[in-house]
């Protein structure tokens, strides 16, 4: 067992409640250096209980820090069991590098998709950096894409099988943890007025 995982593997062992952090970026202009918004939801299980707000650099190389600084200057740092991301990249391609954000914060750390996502695709893409190879390296050291029912995730600081219970209590319907989902909801009302389609 990975020893990021105890509290995890303890909660879901007892049943206790799993307070989490999901985070999901705001709708974004496509221009490549302008602000992108960060949505972060904090519950507990499926239940609302707090929110984090801030801001990232369109296909910049930012994610990972801004992600840290967000958590580590929270009031709700302390309770959290476990950080989801709307998968590995936010805003295009600011790709967060998942190993070193569990490690940093000492928390398991899940990238979830809502599908496989086409690796040749995104390695075609990456291309057109000047620092393809540096970004293309945080994809590969997310590791495996494990999938588990409708979910698609991959995992840091915990085991897949430990990832996979934790998405399930975190899920009311679907294959989008609540967190996640309200995440992308109150991204898109803060910054358009009104939800997005895609939840």
């Amino acid at each position: 067992m990975y020893k990021l995982e105890e509290a995890l593997q303890k909660a879901l062992h007892k049943e206790k409640q799993l307070r989490v952090v999901g985070f999901d970026d705001a709708p974004f202009q496509k221009a490549r250096g302008s602000v992108v918004n960060l949505s972060g939801i904090i519950c507990s299980n499926t239940r609302f209980e707090g929110m984090l707000w801030g801001e990232l650099e369109k296909d910049g190389t930012n994610a990972t820090e801004v992600l840290i600084e967000l958590l580590t200057n929270s009031k709700f740092y302390s309770q959290l069991h476990l950080v989801l991301t709307d998968g590995i990249a936010f805003d295009g391609f600011n790709i967060i590098d998942l190993p070193k954000l569990s490690i940093a914060l000492n928390l398991p750390c899940i990238a979830v998709m809502r599908k496989m996502p086409n690796l040749t695709a995104i390695n075609d893409a990456l291309k057109n950096f000047d620092d393809y190879t540096s970004r293309y390296e945080l994809v590969l050291k997310a590791g495996e894409i494990y999938q588990h029912d409708a979910f698609y995730f991959q995992c840091a600081g915990c085991s897949s099988d430990t990832a996979a219970r934790a998405l399930i209590k975190l899920t009311d319907t679907g294959n989008v943890p609540e967190a996640l989902r309200l995440a992308h909801l109150i991204g898109s009302a803060v910054k358009t007025g009104q939800s997005g389609k895609r939840a």
